[in-house]
């Protein structure tokens, strides 16, 4: 059997592994990118497009979150030429019911601010002016002009056509079976590359043996489509908790908002339960219980579908970049968990400045591999 031979093989096609074939390309590297299934088929085409910087603490994710937001700015003028990727500008609020969560979100906007994040205290009087159909029981909250939302499936194809304009080759349906120092071994023809980025997300343990990566099941409902009654991302504070949980049962937090084909999307579960498929009506009530309480309106309002995905969780909330310990020219691109989409860009650059060793956009030692060892 021939070999492909490329300079960067690229396994996992979902958005963090299009932004790194599209980061590549676009340094003059030949790409070539492997997807066991179709486009969009795993994580990526059941996320909610979140591009925040208003859930994660002062460190280095945050700062990873910042640059993102800044890469994710020039690549909606680039990608946006190609497909409408749906990039909103559409900032986030963080509500909460007592006195007492809401002095914990203040400081923590404060802490926050001090790492550049942009943030505005929001009482209980001024949230019906960013929020007209909120419910009417919150003592206030935080509003964060900086998050995004963007619709990933079409934000990934995009990125892969502009990487394949670049001359990147995308081979849909074609299983990494196994990783060797410079080869990656496919249900098809083997490819021989430099460098091999593993962007597998939650699939990404059987190439990373030692580190402590496990899929973190999530549900979403999809409302009917309807007028635009929801003008910002908005969550309960509680989704913080959550976020930074490393508790394996079911936990639910409100998230809710509103695309621009009208349906309102509403999240968000995290449990670990494996890869277990099977729906969750426990699961599926909370989100509907906690988006009714924040936006009362919901509640006359049909759930049309719902759907899940597997978030890449890491055992210590760092997302997993740079070169592996123990395979030559193996680089990992994973384990960010429900921030992928947010964090791919800033991902991507990482990778593409290690591979070719230009200097690093930021300090890359938090997200090293090498830290499970």
């Amino acid at each position: 059997m021939s070999t492909t031979t490329t300079e960067v093989a690229v396994i996992g096609a979902g958005i963090v592994g299009a932004a790194c074939a599209l980061a590549c390309a676009s340094r003059g590297l030949r790409v070539t990118v492997l997807e066991r299934g179709g486009l969009v088929a795993g994580t990526t085409g059941s996320g909610e497009g979140n591009l925040l910087v208003s859930d994660k603490s002062p460190g280095p994710e945050l700062t990873l979150a910042l640059r993102s937001n800044e890469l994710w700015r020039s690549l909606g003028e680039e990608l946006g030429s190609r497909i409408n990727i749906e990039l909103e500008f559409k900032g986030g609020l963080i509500v909460a019911r007592s006195d007492a969560a809401l002095a914990m979100l203040a400081q923590a906007a404060r802490e926050q601010a001090a790492a550049g994040v942009a943030a505005e205290l929001i009482g209980a009087d001024a949230l019906p002016e960013l929020e007209p159909e909120i419910a009417r029981d919150f003592a206030g909250g935080v509003f964060y002009p900086q998050d995004m939302q963007v619709q990933p499936a079409r934000a990934t194809v995009a990125m892969l056509a502009a990487a394949r304009a670049l001359g990147a080759v995308v081979r849909a349906r074609t299983e990494a079976l196994r990783i060797e120092p410079g080869r990656v071994i496919t249900s098809g023809e083997p490819v021989s590359a430099g460098a091999i980025v593993n962007a597998t997300g939650a699939w990404a343990l059987p190439f990373s043996p030692g580190q402590e990566i496990a899929p973190r099941r999530g549900f979403i409902l999809v409302t009917e489509a309807m007028p635009p009654l929801i003008r910002h991302k908005v969550y309960s504070a509680d989704y913080l908790e959550n976020v930074a949980s490393d508790d394996a049962d079911l936990q639910s937090s409100t998230v809710v908002e509103a695309t621009p084909a009208g349906p309102v999307l509403i999240g968000a579960t995290r449990e670990r339960v494996g890869f277990d498929t099977a729906p969750n009506p426990v699961a599926l009530a909370a989100l509907a219980r906690g988006a009714a309480a924040l936006f009362p309106f919901l509640s006359g309002v049909r759930i049309i579908r719902s759907y899940h995905g597997f978030r890449p969780f890491a055992a210590d909330h760092l997302p997993v970049i740079g070169p592996d310990p123990e395979v030559p020219g193996l680089y990992h691109a994973h384990g960010h968990e429900g921030a992928g989409i947010g964090l791919a860009p800033a991902t991507a650059e990482l990778i593409a400045q290690m591979i070719t060793g230009a200097p690093l956009a930021m300090d890359a030692a938090p997200f090293d591999p090498r830290r499970f060892a």
